[in-house]
């Protein structure tokens, strides 16, 4: 094939099952796997026993970070496991199986390795072969053509899409669809009081057999199913479905919609070649009018690209004088009309589809092409010689190959007849695009996943500005959706960080406040991930992670502030506190706390206590930094981007002046010093100091050096007060850092590697506690000695450790614990350890 570059696939990791004598993992049948946007794969294997001969469905579940990391779940499933399909949120996941069983999976405790099975449906012994979450009405388009413009919502702009049902307020009603091997449709839905309401219905009155069938949604709300006998012969024929409540009752209603016959069925020299059926899909979830068919035969294969066209009607002419009517508007149908169509290509075995929904108006793909910017473009087809193409999802055109181990490159018609007989090759049986279409997952016929890298631009080779440009394109994609980057992280070189970081910051303050708020922490959690790529950016990680830390703290603390009267003026304590010490710049703590209403602040004494730890870590922190900036130039050390930081530097003065009267009240509560002199006023020294520094930089456009008196008090401070240890967070131990030399990680399942980390985390290491000193709950700021005993869960993301179960029963501390039960601050998810981490 020509015109296309190579370099634009290349392997990042594969991770396979260890060989066991009594059992091993045996793929399925149809094996099946699905990647969720948290970047979550869940996939299948059998699992076989030698001595009882009897297989077990098994579902497992990794995180990308940590692919060794499984959470292997016996099924329950009597028959093989025929679909998987992650929800919009990609927090629960759906199997069905060939006896009519379909199964709902959810985290127990928030944990990403420990899932449950809570609900489920089924139709008796008929198999399922087609599943999908009804649609929650929320869909985004990607305009590749604005992605210079400044606003986010030009760029990633919704569009308007009703939900497949909805509850009283218009708020959408959960629920999944399924359909039959033997042309059933059923659907359940979820109540919110988690009831399951299912009906089942025949797709139309002739029931036949379905081999194949895939469901998408329409605009207006409808469900559209797609279904086939598995015959190239027979039409494939599509239904429109409608899903309605009627008294406490789910109710199916269904018509038939155009069908087609594949077009190499209609081709005189190709008529009897492919006779078999063997991929229905549609191009997206949410796009009901295009379709991808393939037909194959023994060792080949064929795909074709259908859209459904309205098109006029033509009159005959006597009809037209009659009725005038019918001259001026002529009729419309809906008719299939074929896209596109490849030659004849070897024999596919899996396809993935793009879920990065890209618009596709004639501008946009023309920038798109202009710029190299390809995810979205491209679908996958992996082949039985265990190579992989990428082709256009509208002219099905070559844009990469990726050859496997087994499918050397063709080199003479000699080599290709001696492969084919030499016994089967390994190929994928099951692949997914993750949700920014810049990696793919695949499995093949041995359960060994493979994680590949697909380049942005396909392996063009772009200039380092245009390179960025389409990273930090996703990078705000994901910002905006919420979905997890790990994949965007695959493609950043060490060189690019500092670039990427900064135009992200850009792009950010171009945002209204509004929308700068909502994304404030997301923003911070991403420079963080993105900082970690790079040896010359690595103490900075620290420095994002305790802004977050910040950040919540001050919003927890603020929270715990009531209004002396009911009928107070609109502002919250909180907003006061912030506007009064921003407007108040004395450097005397006092003077500041006396235009503040005390009484605000009363809180109960067990409540004060039981913030102590938290109180302590701000008290800590403030000290280590204003120590610290006498030796600001060395950028390696962590905390040294706060003290440039006037956002952060005000939060922690307002948190000193909370502190302070808090310690009026309740003395027990305030952080401990050890203080050279017993006269001495550490919280108004620190204060004052503080102050100093956040004047010099309190405007972002105009921060001034700080004077040489304020640095020399700051050189006093190591022999007034002992400097504390900061618990920084530990570098990670996932695989992201481990991939950017472009050389192939081999891992096993189960098997945490003894992977050396890259250089970055040696220079490191005197931040980190060593092995066997006592570990910490980052977020309670607890010892937990040595070898904890309590249960732990770590984040996937930034590696932050915190005890599974709360130790306190204090209100207060709840409020700061619900702020991360279900995702670290970062908003990674969490992993439970086990209980030797150490």
């Amino acid at each position: 094939p020509r015109g296309f570059a190579s370099g634009a696939m290349d392997l990042a990791y594969v991770c396979e099952w260890e060989k066991k004598p009594k059992s091993n993992h045996c793929p399925s049948i149809p094996l099946v796997c699905a990647w969720s946007c948290r970047n979550l794969i869940a996939f299948t294997t059998d699992l076989k026993n030698e001595e009882e001969k009897d297989l077990t469905h098994m579902v497992h579940i990794i995180d990308t970070e940590h692919p060794w990391d499984v959470y292997s779940v016996n099924s329950g499933h009597a028959e093989v496991i025929t679909c998987l399909e992650w929800d919009q949120s990609g927090s629960r996941l759906l199997s069905a199986d060939a006896d009519g069983h379909i199964k709902c999976w959810s985290m127990t405790d928030h944990l990403a390795n420990s899932w449950e099975n809570t609900v489920g449906s089924m139709v008796e012994g008929d198999p399922v072969v087609a599943l999908s979450w009804l649609h929650n009405g929320v869909k985004l388009a990607l305009h590749v053509e604005k992605s210079g413009a400044s606003n986010f919502g030009e760029k990633f702009s919704r569009v308007k899409f009703s939900p497949s049902l909805t509850l009283f307020g218009g708020k959408p009603m959960e629920g999944w669809i399924a359909v039959t091997i033997s042309g059933l449709v059923t659907v359940s839905l979820l109540k919110p009081n988690g009831q399951v309401l299912t009906s089942t219905e025949s797709l139309c009155r002739l029931r036949c057999r379905v081999a194949l069938a895939d469901v998408a949604f329409t605009g207006g709300g409808n469900i559209v199913v797609a279904t086939s006998d598995g015959s190239s012969s027979s039409p494939v024929q599509f239904y429109k479905v409608c899903v309605s409540v009627v008294n406490e009752k789910c109710k199916i209603d269904t018509e038939i919609l155009p069908s087609l016959f594949m077009r190499c069925t209609t081709d005189p020299a190709r008529k009897d070649k492919y006779p078999a059926i063997t991929h229905l899909k549609f191009l997206a979830r949410d796009m009901s009018e295009q379709v991808l068919l393939c037909a194959s035969n023994q060792n080949s294969s064929i795909v074709e690209c259908w859209s459904l066209r309205k098109e006029g009607l033509p009159v005959n002419n006597i009809f037209q004088q009659i009725s005038p009517v019918v001259g001026d508007k002529q009729p419309m149908i809906l008719k299939w009309r074929i896209l596109s169509a490849t030659n004849d290509l070897d024999r596919v075995s899996a396809v993935a589809l793009p879920k990065l929904p890209i618009s596709l108006t004639n501008t946009d793909l023309k920038v798109a092409n202009d710029t190299k910017f390809f995810p979205g473009l491209g679908l996958a087809l992996a082949f039985h010689d265990g190579s992989v193409h990428i082709v256009h999802r509208l002219s099905l055109q070559m844009m990469a190959v990726f050859y496997g181990s087994s499918s050397q490159r063709p080199v003479d018609e000699q080599t290709i007849k001696r492969q084919r007989t030499a016994g089967p090759l390994v190929h994928f049986k099951a692949m997914q695009l993750s949700w920014t279409s810049l990696a793919l997952a695949g499995i093949d016929s041995h359960g060994k996943l493979s994680m590949l890298r697909i380049s942005p631009s396909m392996g063009h080779v772009l200039d380092m500005n245009m390179s960025l440009r389409h990273l930090l394109f996703l990078l705000e994609y994901c910002m905006v959706t919420g979905y997890d980057w790990w994949d965007i992280l695959l493609h950043v070189q060490p060189n690019m960080v500092q670039n990427l970081v900064e135009k992200l910051h850009e792009e950010y303050m171009r945002q209204n406040a509004a929308l700068q708020q909502v994304l404030s922490t997301r923003i911070v959690a991403m420079k963080a991930s993105l900082c970690k790529l790079s040896s010359s950016t690595i103490a900075r990680v620290c420095d994002y992670h305790a802004k977050l830390f910040l950040i919540a703290i001050s919003c927890t603390l603020k929270s715990l502030l009531r209004p002396h009267f009911l009928n107070t003026p609109d502002k919250s304590p909180g907003d006061r506190l912030t506007e009064i010490c921003s407007k108040i710049t004395d450097i005397d703590i006092d003077k500041v706390m006396i235009n503040l209403k005390t009484e605000e602040f009363v809180l109960e004494m067990t409540t004060l206590q039981s913030l102590q730890q938290l109180i302590q870590w701000v008290g800590d922190f403030v000290l280590y930094l204003l120590a610290s900036l006498p030796n600001q130039g060395s950028p390696v050390r962590p905390g040294h981007s706060f003290l440039r930081d006037g956002a952060s530097l005000g939060m922690f003065r307002e948190l000193m002046v909370v502190i302070r009267i808090w310690g009026l009240l309740k003395p027990s509560c305030l952080p401990v010093y050890t203080a050279t002199s017993d006269t001495q006023d550490s919280m108004s020294l620190l204060f004052r100091l503080l102050t100093k520094l956040w004047l010099c930089c309190r405007e972002e456009n105009h921060i001034t050096e700080p004077d040489d008196t304020l640095i020399d008090e700051c050189c006093l401070l190591p022999s007034q007060l002992l400097i504390p240890n900061i618990d920084w967070l530990p570098i990670n131990d996932g695989i992201i850092s481990k991939l950017q030399n472009k050389q192939l990680v081999r891992l096993q399942f189960g098997k945490a590697p003894g992977l050396v980390g890259h250089t970055v985390s040696s220079q490191f290491d005197a931040f980190v506690r060593a092995p066997g000193q006592p570990k910490i709950d980052h977020l309670r700021r607890l010892h937990l000695g040595a070898y904890p005993t309590e249960e732990c869960k770590s984040c996937t993301r930034c590696g932050c450790v915190t005890m599974l179960k709360s130790p306190n029963k204090v209100t207060a501390v709840k409020q700061w614990e619900q702020r991360w039960i279900k995702n670290c601050l970062c908003g990674g998810l969490w992993r439970r350890m086990p209980l030797s981490y150490s």
